[in-house]
């Protein structure tokens, strides 16, 4: 069986667990070993697993080689307690798998876990205000116009007078945006375009959208300081000042300006001791328990390394905004601390990056059923974050550049033209009143009766066209706006200023054609001489 890329969905975990199961299975080699002078066939020693199963692991692209033999002895430890194998006795149940040479068997099926039924969210439907709807009370014909200045060419284009197409407009009234309505359309745009980059057809699966707080988009997307940091409204939520204090020791490391250095060994190590513990006993990840399925489902983008990082900028910006800020902060301590050479080592026998992702993947991630994957899915993703902090960490550009457009044109008052795809925005009115009917209607007309006038008198007065069309444009003009053009032209006698009659001559008649008949040609002779 060839391991392949399991890609972002639901039950994305349970999906890698299951293929793993059927790796491991199928490329384990089974021989005959003796044991306290008894043999037994088709087994395995505990070393042997930890061997295979590594070296499965390490070069499966869900999972990479960054993995561990500690990793690999825990997932085997699981696959103990899961019944996925026994020791040559039959037994299983615990956790008590060692790297040594214990002998262990495969059961006559390992089981596979059966894909959640999960109770349907439902797609959480935003409603907007109704844009196209006035306020109750209000009507549109009691609500003045306001004229725009428009030259003769510019109102000619729009109307299509000329070729008689005079189309019906309307005038879309927009309500004020509140800011919980601003607060909705970030959070339905920023799940709109999440679910487009994980190319999923519905959310529902991996993420709950109802327990999405749109404030907390805002939030984070508004509330940066210079370094893109996440500035908290609640001082209290903020990290206690002597773990920023220990924190800004190890990732400025050998430099710490506001800080008393002691100079006995070992100091450093403590100093990243008290970092681990006190972020070990957070009750919640960083990023949630309601957020694993999004960002394990990420994880099936790393090969698409621009997908991933903006896949990653989104699920990060739906944080509540004081786990935001913590998760940017260690994130960026642990950074540094890997690429720190002048830090002595934290570790005896373990490499400062290895360190740092085993220290705090499971504060950043993990389930709250604990999962059998869980440090594997962390370390992983955890490795990705260390790389790209700077860009998965700060606010995505695009995503924040299209949502303020969105908001601006939902506040303009707008133009709809019947049949029109596209509409003509004006910028909204400082002040609306109702006025009376018979007002409205004299507003419109001395509104619109000079660029009126003035198509009119561009008409009369074109040389470039032809007789025949300048009578069609004036009949199609005088049916449309009888009103504008009685003024122009108020007699028959006016109109006909423009077409002045010609006087026709008649050609002369030749007057030796009729006093003489005409003779029919008489053939003569020719004489030669």
């Amino acid at each position: 069986m060839e391991p392949g890329l399991v890609g972002p969905g639901p039950y994305r975990a349970t999906r890698l667990w299951n293929e793993i199961i059927e790796l491991f299975r199928a490329g384990m080699p089974l021989r005959k070993h003796r044991c306290r002078f008894k043999s037994y066939e088709r087994c395995f020693k505990a070393s042997e697993a930890v061997d295979c199963l590594h070296e499965l692991l390490g070069s499966n692209q869900n999972f990479g080689p960054e993995v561990t033999r500690n990793q690999t002895v825990k997932l085997l430890k699981k696959f103990l307690k899961n019944h996925v194998i026994e020791d040559i006795k039959g037994r299983w149940g615990k956790e008590d798998f060692q790297d040594d040479g214990h002998l262990y068997r495969f059961p006559p099926s390992s089981p596979l876990k059966p894909y959640p039924k999960k109770t349907s969210c439902g797609k959480e439907v935003i409603k907007f205000p109704d844009w196209n709807e006035p306020k109750a009370g209000t009507s549109q014909e009691h609500i003045p116009v306001k004229s725009v200045a428009m030259n003769s060419e510019m109102w000619y284009k729009r109307h299509s007078i000329a070729i008689g197409e005079v189309p019906a407009c309307k005038l879309v009234f927009r309500r004020e945006l509140t800011q919980a309505n601003i607060e909705e359309i970030w959070k339905s745009m920023t799940l709109s375009r999440l679910q487009k980059v994980l190319g999923l057809d519905s959310l529902d699966e991996v993420l709950d959208t109802k327990l999405v707080n749109s404030k907390h988009i805002v939030q984070n997307a508004y509330n940066v300081n210079k370094q893109g940091i996440v500035t908290l409204e609640d001082k209290s939520k903020e990290l206690p000042h002597w773990i920023l204090s220990a924190m800004k020791c190890l990732a400025n490391w050998p430099s710490c300006s506001d800080l008393k250095q002691p100079t006995y060994s070992g100091f450093e190590r403590d100093v990243f001791k008290t970092i681990v513990d006190y972020f070990g006993q957070m009750k919640e990840p960083l990023l949630t328990f309601h957020f694993f399925d999004v960002f394990v489902s990420v994880l099936g983008l790393l090969q698409k390394h621009s997908k991933a990082v903006e896949a990653l900028q989104i699920s990060c910006l739906l944080l509540p905004p004081e786990n935001r800020k913590r998760l940017q902060l260690l994130v960026r301590m642990m950074a540094r601390i890997s690429f720190n050479k002048d830090l002595p080592p934290l570790s005896e026998s373990v490499r400062t990056r290895t360190l740092m992702v085993q220290a705090f993947s499971r504060c950043i991630l993990c389930s709250k059923d604990e999962m059998d994957l869980d440090e594997l899915l962390a370390a992983k993703l955890v490795s990705f974050l260390m790389d790209n902090y700077q860009e998965i960490l700060s606010v995505p550009s695009a995503l924040k550049s299209s949502i303020e457009e969105h908001v601006v044109h939902l506040q303009r008052v707008q133009i709809k033209y019947a049949g029109a795809d596209t509409d003509a925005t004006f910028p909204p009115p400082s002040f609306c009143h109702q006025i009376s009917t018979d007002e409205f209607e004299y507003q419109r007309a001395t509104g619109s009766q000079e660029p009126l006038a003035a198509l009119l008198e561009e008409i009369a007065t074109n040389k470039e066209i032809s007789v025949k069309d300048k009578k069609k444009k004036l009949k199609q003009f005088q049916k449309s706006y009888p009103e504008v053009y009685r003024v122009r032209f108020p007699t028959p006698e006016t109109e006909a200023v423009l077409f002045p009659e010609k006087n026709k001559q008649k050609p002369p008649v030749l007057m030796w054609a009729l006093k003489k008949p005409f003779q029919p040609f008489h053939r003569t002779r020719s004489f030669r001489m």
